[in-house]
């Protein structure tokens, strides 16, 4: 089948993007770092002003692209139709969804369907909110009427035609007074909105604002900002180019904590404090976030001397209701070839009911965050995606791996927090803000093969 479809002359109509490049969007991005209008996110006094009157001021812009969920099975589905019924097997994180496409792309009422969910090989949110190829199965079994049709996509299509992570840029500019206190601090966020492209209804009820793109640095909730400024402005200017955007395994907790965390050592050093001590005067209304920070300050030896040649940094953040930190300390050979040799992660998940569990979450998700830190990028040339492969995108090895040292807190209290998103995102700013220290580079942006940086 591969080889016949290979072999068809197809001529495709390549559209109104086909011309456009990973450079055009990131002009696009860069546009709205600076524009009029953009979408609040979280405000409290004014803090333009306080920026502007402050005795020192700190610029900063971030950037962070496109990735690619790359889950180890492409999409597939197995459908069998007949003008009675219509079944689907399929892989799916939303088998409602499923069921969802099979009755739109089959015509028939929802007693003959069925859907038939079977164990996936990897999720992520690319096989959540999106079944094009349920879809797909369906409308190809519905030509050839009671026999099963098994729809697998190559690697190649699969990686080219995902819904990818959004891409984003970040212009951060703090004002510190004279004793070195943050009296200001505007974030202001440009790049795409995944609610704009998948649940429409919601961004038109905000009013045109997405509130998920302001994941860690909310007002409130599930992922709410967590250090007290006293004039605040967080913002987003919507930027959205035709590459399609997807829920991938953490969202815009990722990327917002790399602007956010390593920002807040740029703030630190420019205050000339420590990056614990200067986070920790912001967070006395955050006893939650502050604990799990102090916990993996205490576990990674902060404060004391680190052996030589090891190097460490910090990240927080509150997402999907837990308090999530994580320190990393590594050596750096040569200027670029990196070694992790420790993460501690701290978790308040507010209660733990498999402790064992809760562990593998936390070393998994720091595969998939350092993965995306130092290789994970796709980038857009004649409108296409350019990686098809794991040659082209890749991930980390064993021997990459550090070691793991995870740190299990519950506090208890209403809600129940999550496991398997909200750790990842810590993981990229501990080590940016270590290599800093490392080698007084700052990166600010990823992934890190970019500046012809390894990790070994």
């Amino acid at each position: 089948a591969k080889t016949a479809l290979d072999a068809l002359p197809i001529v495709w109509d390549e559209g109104p993007n086909a011309k456009v490049s990973s450079a055009d969007i990131a002009g696009i991005l860069k546009a709205g770092l600076d524009a009029e209008q953009a979408f609040v996110g979280n405000q409290n006094g004014d803090a333009k002003s306080a920026i502007a009157g402050a005795a020192k001021k700190v610029e900063a812009v971030y950037a962070y692209p496109y990735q690619n969920h790359v889950c180890m099975e492409p999409m597939n589905a197995t459908a069998r139709y007949t003008p009675d019924k219509c079944e689907v097997w399929v892989p799916t994180q939303d088998g409602e969804s499923s069921f969802a496409a099979l009755l739109a792309a089959s015509g028939l009422p929802a007693d003959k369907c069925e859907v038939y969910k079977i164990n996936l090989g990897g999720g992520f949110g690319r096989r959540g909110a999106f079944q094009d190829y349920v879809t797909q199965a369906v409308r190809i079994a519905m030509q050839m009427p009671g026999t099963p049709v098994k729809l697998l996509w190559s690697r190649e299509e699969d990686m080219r035609q995902g819904r990818f992570h959004p891409v984003m840029q970040c212009k951060l500019t703090g004002g510190l007074d004279a004793s070195g206190d943050l009296t200001g601090l505007h974030v202001r966020l440009s790049g795409q909105s995944i609610l704009a492209a998948v649940r429409p209804a919601i961004v038109e009820k905000e009013k045109g604002r997405d509130p998920l793109s302001f994941q860690g640095l909310a007002t409130s909730g599930e992922h709410a900002f967590g250090y007290s400024v006293p004039n605040l402005l967080i913002d987003h200017a919507m930027r959205n180019p035709h590459v399609p955007p997807g829920f991938w395994r953490g969202v815009n907790i990722n990327q917002n904590c790399v602007f956010m965390e390593c920002f807040m050592d740029e703030l630190a050093e420019a205050a000339g404090q420590d990056a614990l001590e200067f986070r920790r005067k912001l967070m006395d209304k955050y006893p939650r976030n502050l604990g799990v920070l102090n916990a993996v300050a205490e576990r990674i030896g902060w404060g004391k001397p680190a052996p030589k040649g090891v190097f460490r940094g910090l990240a927080q953040m509150k997402a999907f209701n837990s308090y999530v930190a994580a320190a990393a300390e590594i050596s750096v050979e040569g200027g670029n070839k990196v070694k992790i040799h420790r993460i501690v992660g701290a978790t308040d998940c507010s209660y733990a009911v498999n402790p064992a569990q809760i562990d593998r979450q936390v070393a998994g998700s720091f595969v998939y965050g350092l993965s995306a830190l130092f290789w994970q990028e796709c980038t857009v040339r004649n409108g296409r995606i350019v990686q098809e492969n794991f040659n082209t995108y890749d991930s980390m090895r064993i021997r990459h791996m550090p070691k793991v040292e995870s740190i299990i807190m519950p506090t208890g209290g209403p809600i129940w927090g999550g496991i398997g998103e909200p750790t990842i995102c810590v993981a990229a700013p501990a080590v940016l803000n270590a290599f800093y220290r490392a080698t007084g580079r700052r990166i600010r942006s990823v992934p890190l093969k970019n500046h012809g940086i390894q990790l070994v």
